[in-house]
């Protein structure tokens, strides 16, 4: 999937007004993944996606992983997730969902070993999708 195509689905799915609020959302998410996710797993997925997306994740991999594999749950993720887009935490989960699911659309199966390498209340975000339920948390 290209940037723009995954963007303008993060926007419809999302129901954003703008591309920028789509972009933000993404950049928020993969951000707040980056740091959760074990630095290798980080890699391995941003290389299967457009570069403009994938340096998200990488930005904890370039400060030598240091931010990378910590240890937080779902309240956690939804504060920096809504710190980083600008919005409040329901929102923030709601689109990270969107993103989250779009990463199981266009990527090879990496999706399943994030999932594995998330506690419990984190998989449920992984496992909802944009139009399911969050369970879990």
């Amino acid at each position: 999937m290209k940037h723009d195509q995954f963007i303008g689905l993060v926007q419809d799915r999302a129901q954003l007004a703008s591309r920028g609020e789509a972009e933000g959302a993404t950049r928020a998410t993969l951000e707040t993944l980056g740091e959760r996710i074990p630095e290798h797993l980080a890699a391995n997925l941003a290389s299967q996606l457009p570069m403009e997306i994938g340096e998200h994740l990488r930005r904890t991999v370039t400060m030598g992983g240091a931010a990378s594999g910590e240890r937080f749950g779902l309240d956690e993720f939804a504060e920096r997730a809504a710190e980083r887009g600008h919005t409040d935490p329901p929102n923030a989960i709601f689109r990270a969902r969107v993103v989250l699911e779009l990463l199981g659309e266009s990527t090879q199966d990496i999706l399943d070993k994030v999932r594995e390498a998330l506690p419990g209340e984190l998989t449920s975000l992984v496992e909802s999708g944009s139009s399911g339920h969050l369970g879990g948390g």
